[in-house]
């Protein structure tokens, strides 16, 4: 029924013309109507109209942010570099970051930290720590990778996750998946030093699967970011593979902070890991690319940026009650 066919059939009846139960039926009929037109009202945008996080995407602000990074001042020159962990699912990116970010500060692509193209179980198999140079020096902060965490029993043991944060893993530690490091071990480092130990604890998960991460991983995830918080140590995560989640970002990545499923995204992570939103830092890390491209560099960047901060206010904090 047409909307003026109901407007009819209420005009007769008002007049006498026509009985209760045809108009019942045009009522029932126009509510269906318009229930339907409701139904097809078009989807709601993609995108927010404003960017709800502020970026500088300059070419001019890309180089400062590299500048400061390269001449970064530690709090505690004694330490030597601020040590960053990072840890995560299998395939989450956290090589492929280690090599993004030193693919800014060499001004090419690079592949310092092996990757593996596609896989279910983790390419990472020692404790290595990956140092970013700079000239014939080294800039003052580094990196260490560790296995990826799966489901159940397999992949990396928590507790060795945990071991590196007190800085009793060895350089070159073989990890393995069925125990962890034990203090009886002649491997395990009974004495570390403030350059041993991890000054940030970063996160790495993937965009595009932060929904599927199973209940094991993010159960392994908390438990080290509850030892670490314990410990105070500095948390943030890094969320790789916008592209993937959103063809907003797949098209221009300076969309990240308009999208809304990246926004989404990012909220999920905190409610699952328990990280704030602005402990969230999303990157697209450097895989198929054969050139730099300074938008991808400037989220590398920003990420660092905030890395680095995190970690050297840590290192104040420690000295301040040594």
């Amino acid at each position: 029924m047409k909307l003026e066919s109901f407007f009819t059939t209420v005009s007769e009846y008002l007049s006498g013309g026509t009985n209760t139960n045809k108009v019942g039926e045009a009522i029932g009929s126009a509510l269906g109507l318009l229930m339907g037109r409701a139904i097809r009202l078009p989807p709601s945008p993609k995108e927010f109209d404003n960017p709800w996080r502020k970026v500088s995407w300059s070419k001019q602000h890309r180089d400062e942010m590299v500048r400061v990074l390269r001449n970064f001042e530690l709090n505690d020159p004694d330490v030597g570099e601020l040590r960053c962990l990072l840890h995560g699912p299998v395939g989450a990116g956290k090589s492929s970051f280690i090599n993004s970010v030193n693919n800014v500060f060499q001004g090419c692509i690079t592949s310092g930290a092996l990757v593996a193209a596609a896989s279910d179980t983790s390419f990472t198999k020692t404790y290595k720590t990956h140092y970013i140079k700079n000239g014939k020096s080294r800039l003052p902060f580094a990196f260490n990778d560790v296995m990826g965490l799966e489901a159940q029993e397999k992949g990396m043991q928590p507790e060795d996750i945990i071991n590196a944060l007190k800085g009793h893993l060895p350089e070159g530690y073989k990890f393995n998946p069925c125990w962890p490091l034990t203090e009886e071990s002649p491997e395990y480092n009974r004495m570390p030093t403030s350059s041993h130990k991890v000054h940030c604890l970063v996160s790495v998960v993937p965009a595009d699967k932060i929904s599927l991460m199973s209940s094991d991983v993010t159960a392994k995830m908390r438990k080290v970011r509850e030892q670490a918080s314990k410990m105070g140590i500095p948390q943030v995560v890094v969320m790789t593979m916008p592209d993937q989640a959103c063809d907003l970002v797949d098209r221009d990545v300076k969309n990240i902070y308009t999208s809304k499923a990246i926004k989404e995204k990012m909220q999920i992570c905190s409610n699952e890991l328990g990280v704030p939103m602005n402990c969230i830092l999303p990157v697209k890390n450097y895989h198929q690319e054969g050139m730099l491209d300074d938008d991808m560099d400037i989220l590398i960047l920003n990420a660092m940026t905030q890395i680095m901060n995190f970690a050297n206010d840590y290192i104040w904090d420690l000295q301040q009650h040594a």
